[in-house]
């Protein structure tokens, strides 16, 4: 028949493959160590600890700032003094101490401020503010030493005499009316010198207390008081800076 040789039949198969056709061959590799493979994820996890460690540490003034503004908001209803949303800075202007010193205003950044207004007279509620200021001072404890009480006269009528002693207890200035009212702000229908207000060390104003605020509700204002000073706690120790000082 065509195309048949006889002696392919008889031909041994290893003789009928072509040179290409090799047998498969499998090749069995080792696995790898489950002891290896677990010290890789362990130090892999411990990479990510200290890399998310580091990151807290410098976004802890950040947070500081995100527990004053969001825990403290208003709408949570959880402050009683009125956060202020524009925080508008010391002005630079230069005040008078009592003596007649000339000191300019941004000086008193670098701590946390508690301030009255008024007229030099000093009429009762003046009078009364001076008393809650030193007195909301002094129940912080060790932490007072991180809040100064500040008194701005808008005026120069003489302090009277029987004022003086809580007038050079407290950081006393005289800074002209219109400066200080366009700084400070009133609730709507109040006057300016019926509240308390606040100024964090970077010199903003960001509190106002109530202006019915007394001795029976200055426990309230307290809460708020020791509530930014631990927010803050991270980024804000008692006394100014060199820097700061140098600018008195």
């Amino acid at each position: 028949m065509s195309g048949f040789n006889s002696s392919d039949a008889f031909t041994p198969a290893a003789a009928q493959r072509s040179p290409g056709d090799e047998p498969l061959s499998f090749a069995v590799h080792s696995l790898p160590d489950p002891s290896q493979s677990q010290a890789r994820q362990m130090q892999a996890r411990s990479g990510r600890w200290k890399m998310l460690a580091v990151l807290l540490v410098c976004a802890a003034p950040v947070l500081a700032s995100y527990f004053t503004y969001y825990v403290l908001r208003p709408s949570q209803q959880r402050s009683y003094g009125e956060l202020i949303a524009e925080q508008p800075g010391l002005p630079d202007v230069q005040a008078q101490t009592l003596d007649g010193s000339s000191v300019n205003l941004g000086s008193l950044k670098g701590q946390w401020l508690l301030i009255s207004t008024s007229a030099g007279d000093c009429g009762q509620r003046c009078q009364d503010h001076l008393y809650l200021q030193r007195q909301l001072r002094e129940t912080l404890g060790r932490e007072k030493d991180r809040l100064d009480w500040v008194w701005l006269i808008d005026d120069q009528q003489p302090v009277p005499e029987a004022i003086l002693p809580a007038a050079e207890q407290a950081t006393t200035l005289r800074v002209p009316a219109a400066v200080i009212g366009n700084w400070l702000k009133p609730e709507a229908g109040h006057a300016l010198d019926e509240h308390l207000y606040v100024v964090d060390p970077q010199g903003h104003w960001m509190m106002r207390f109530p202006a019915d605020m007394g001795k029976a509700t200055a426990g309230k204002a307290k809460r708020d008081l020791e509530r930014l000073l631990r927010a803050s706690a991270s980024w804000d120790e008692a006394g100014r800076s060199t820097a700061d000082t140098a600018q008195k």
